[in-house]
């Protein structure tokens, strides 16, 4: 069978990268066109555009580049009509997918949703079109299924989060090898997630390394986003207990003592790596004041919201600053408060629901068009 998957950034490149496996295992015949990145070029099938050509944040920068935008709309459309799939496949970055599922919807054409938009969020009026565009709905955190059948009388497949499948599945980190193959030292590690887009990258790298000078005792690594090239974060590397290495971020999780990390889907990888870690955002000014009048959850971060408490600190806009973040580092590195957050990681784990995500994933495809 024929499937079409469209994915929009770096998180979408990898859970797209392993159900596109678990697609080839169930499905000896799978013919696969897509939207992505590095990881699911790496798998096979064909990329039709790079998801470093779609990533827009923010209010903003979406009006900026409104005409790029549908013009890539315009295109997968076309690009869709011409390769004829049996299903797409939209991985979550719902702006694009889901002007392009009510496209194909229209068109007798399969839709499927991996990793659904996150309408519990914001714009729950989305719900409509969400019913109207879509066949299949795959949901990767417990909460949603209740939000969508209960309160929307809805039917979606809880599949369990990718991530867990991600992280059981790769090989182990030597941390002697990485240590000597990135020129790192002994000291214990502090890992910074800055991001993966250039305007969240600058806004947040600034404030993070702030703190660097007071915990002369640790040694400061940036997670370089696959997505940037080493000559950006140049500008940053201007103290010498701070260390950079790019597109390794699962290797240096597995090897940090604690993270600061912008909110993001970084923050669940965290957790799962069960690293203690400080949450952080701060947003275009236009931007943060829109999104604080529509979204009305209780925290930024996924940890908290599957948890509903505030597991990790979250520090947001004026709060992100070099004071609060050099207390709860502090925190963060004392053993008691360590040994508590990891205790209510464990829980965490357990309520995603283990590994297998992309393989239940890939037989609800399968079956539904059979």
């Amino acid at each position: 069978m024929k499937y079409y998957i469209i994915a929009g950034e770096a998180s979408g490149d990898l859970h797209g990268s392993n159900l596109m496996k678990a697609l080839y295992e169930e499905d000896a015949t799978a013919e696969i066109r897509f939207w992505g990145g590095d990881l699911m070029q790496n798998v096979g099938g064909t990329l039709v555009k790079h998801y470093r050509e779609l990533a827009f944040m923010g209010f903003a920068e979406v009006v900026m580049n409104l005409k790029t935008i549908l013009n890539n709309i315009k295109f997968c459309k076309a690009d869709i009509e011409k390769f004829n799939p049996d299903v797409i496949i939209f991985i979550d970055y719902p702006g694009f997918n889901m002007r392009i599922a009510k496209w194909a919807k229209a068109r007798g054409i399969k839709t499927h949703y991996y990793i659904a938009p996150q309408i519990w969020a914001w714009k729950e009026n989305r719900i409509k079109a969400v019913k109207r565009d879509f066949d299949k709905l795959f949901v990767i955190l417990p909460f949603e299924k209740d939000f969508f059948e209960v309160k929307h009388h809805f039917k979606v497949d809880f599949v369990g989060h990718p991530l867990i499948d991600a992280i059981h599945h790769r090989e182990k980190t030597n941390e002697v090898t990485f240590r000597k193959e990135n020129n790192l030292d002994d000291k214990p590690i502090i890992a910074i997630l800055p991001g993966s887009r250039k305007q969240e990258i600058s806004k947040m790298l600034s404030v993070m390394l702030s703190i660097v000078d007071d915990f002369s005792d640790y040694q400061f690594v940036i997670a370089g986003a696959p997505s940037q090239d080493y000559h950006f974060y140049e500008q940053f590397l201007t103290n010498k207990n701070v260390k950079f290495i790019s597109n390794k971020t699962y290797d240096l999780l597995s090897v940090a003592r604690a993270a600061l990390v912008t909110s993001g889907t970084a923050t669940l990888e965290t957790a799962l790596f069960k690293v203690p870690e400080v949450v952080c955002y701060k947003g275009g000014y236009i931007s943060y004041q829109i999104a604080k009048r529509i979204i009305t959850l209780k925290y930024i971060s996924l940890v908290n919201l599957i948890m509903d408490e505030e597991v990790v600190t979250e520090l947001i806009q004026d709060k992100c600053n070099t004071k609060n973040l050099r207390k709860e580092l502090s925190k963060l590195l004392e053993e008691k408060h360590r040994n508590a957050l990891l205790e209510k990681y464990n829980q965490l784990e357990t309520k995603l629901g283990g590994i297998g995500a992309s393989k239940k994933t890939a037989k609800f495809i399968i079956n539904d068009l059979k």
